[in-house]
């Protein structure tokens, strides 16, 4: 199913009224599109042991990103932001989502696979990590389980994140 593009060349999203929601199973067609859209794989994407979000756009689905659960750990996975909405704190909203979420589940620790943006994750205090340490906190991860079938999970650059009293340490 594919949205609407937002055209925002000429506005910013303070411009636009922005909605974070928490997606349910009719959505998982826009979490796949926005995936798609953004050049990221969707193969793994399922509502089992996961929770999603999508930023709205004055209505129109911007972006997503999702969390997979385990016992005390998260694993953040599928951020997508449109690239017509980039570097206006579209992304920054939902990984704070996510994060809190994590925090409130009670969560200590909150991983997540990323070759090229660990700068980006950097800045909500994520540090290297190894594919290891995530198999071994979330084995039945959706993400876990798909990078260990395919043979991808060990070639990934894992990241980790503390999470202490609500947020990042």
């Amino acid at each position: 199913m594919t949205e609407p593009a937002v055209n925002l060349s000429a506005v910013t999203l303070s411009d636009m009224h922005v909605k974070l929601r928490e997606a349910h199973a009719e959505d998982f067609d826009i979490i796949r599109d926005l995936l798609t859209r953004c050049g990221l794989t969707t193969g793994s994407v399922t509502a089992e042991g996961c929770t999603y979000w999508i930023a709205d756009l004055d209505g129109v689905p911007g972006g997503c990103i999702g969390l997979e659960h385990g016992p005390g750990v998260s694993l953040i996975r599928s951020t997508a932001v449109v690239p017509e909405a980039r570097s206006q704190g579209l992304g920054r909203a939902l990984v704070t989502s996510a994060l809190t979420q994590a925090s409130l589940l009670g969560n200590h620790t909150v991983y997540l696979f990323s070759e090229e943006a660990g700068e980006y994750w950097r800045r909500f205090d994520f540090v290297p990590s190894t594919p290891d340490e995530i198999v071994a906190a979330l084995p039945d991860a959706p993400q876990v389980r798909s990078g260990l079938a395919r043979g991808w999970i060990h070639a990934e650059q894992a990241w980790k994140c503390t999470l202490a009293g609500g947020g990042p340490a």
